[in-house]
């Protein structure tokens, strides 16, 4: 890891951001600048090189490097997950095998999309996993597999899966989340466990690392939008001469100002709740988790007021906040910011039947 200032970074990422969207999966550089940034050793354990990075942190770096581009964000957030996952059953031998390079990129799914088989050896896995994110520039794969009916986590070099090229999306195109596909693979079995996945303060985690890249990519929209209010452009078919002049242009910016700095606040609390362990009951992390879902929706409403603003020159394809529009779109959704089951969830806790 080198000391490559945050300035540089976002500079590379913003610069490189179009081009990733186009290979759908990071740009060269783009890896290279986040690689040396730490992105991708946020949480690998300090005990093997890495930061071990709390929540807040993780959510702000996210969030700064979704600004620039919210893929390359997207794939440094999946990357936390899995090496969470993996720190979390992997130590000795193992772990130091898995974190031997600390800045190594990890992919990951936790959905159960394969079965193994206990062997003398190990653990034979056949399955699919859909959208595993950077798993094209990945080096292990931190992947559910049901064993025995029991929901396990095994950690596979990238080399022993094959990829098949599945991501066709409207937004995180960068992200290159393929399908990965073991085909009588042999896991260790000092590389596979049970997974115990009620861990509140982890699964908060897991949340923030899809909603920092989210929130970031409002933050870069509202860069679009504050430089179209500081240029000398006009609302088209009015008598001003500026959009600053227009009473609703301003309170359509203050919304959505206002919108994504929510998001960004709760997005800050949830963290700090995470890393004080302060969801202590199950009750406390359906709450907390509506209050993500809350933020991914206030960075959808704010893209909305943002193409407003701009008009349909906002959906150009040379239109940086068109790609922003989209990955907002898409990254909001996740399973992790899914708004009716949250709904869904917590109108259960509040109704005493959790």
């Amino acid at each position: 890891m080198t000391t490559e200032t945050t300035t540089d970074v976002f500079t590379i990422l913003a610069a490189h951001a179009q081009r990733t969207e186009e290979r759908q999966r990071p740009a060269a550089e783009s890896l290279r600048a986040a690689r040396d940034a730490g992105a991708f050793a946020l949480r690998t354990p300090p005990a093997y090189g890495g930061a071990g990075a709390g929540a807040e942190t993780v959510a702000a770096r996210l969030a700064e490097w979704g600004r620039a581009c919210p893929s390359t964000a997207w794939i440094a957030g999946t990357c936390a997950t899995a090496k969470t996952l993996a720190a979390t059953l992997f130590t000795g031998p193992a772990g130091a095998e898995i974190f031997a390079d600390p800045d190594a990129l990890a992919c990951g799914s936790g959905r159960p999309g394969a079965r193994g088989e206990r062997r003398p050896d190990g653990v034979l896995v056949n399955g699919r996993w859909p959208a595993v994110s950077g798993c094209e520039d990945a080096a292990w794969a931190s992947l559910a597999v049901l064993v025995d009916g029991t929901f396990h986590l095994a950690v596979v070099p990238m080399g022993n899966l094959t990829i098949e090229p599945t991501w066709q999306m409207a937004g995180m195109r960068g992200t290159g989340s393929h399908t990965l596909v073991a085909e009588n693979v042999l896991v260790r079995a000092d590389r596979i466990a049970p997974l115990d996945m009620r861990n509140s303060s982890d699964r908060l985690l897991f949340g923030i690392t899809v909603l920092g890249p989210v929130v970031g990519a409002a933050r870069g929209a509202l860069d679009v939008i504050g430089a179209m209010f500081a240029s000398d452009r006009a609302p088209f078919m009015t008598a001003y001469t500026r959009m600053g002049e227009s009473p609703g242009a301003r309170q359509w910016l203050a919304e959505a100002t206002h919108l994504v700095d929510r998001a960004g606040r709760t997005m800050t609390e949830v963290a700090r709740a995470a890393d004080s362990g302060a969801a202590t009951t199950p009750a406390d992390g359906v709450r907390l988790h509506m209050d993500l879902a809350d933020a991914g929706r206030d960075c959808r409403a704010a893209l909305e007021r943002m193409l407003d603003l701009h008009g349909s020159a906002g959906f150009a394809d040379s239109n940086p906040l068109q790609r922003y529009w989209r990955d907002v779109a898409v990254g909001s959704r996740h399973p992790h910011l899914n708004p009716y089951l949250a709904v869904e969830n917590y109108g259960r806790t509040v109704a005493g039947e959790a």
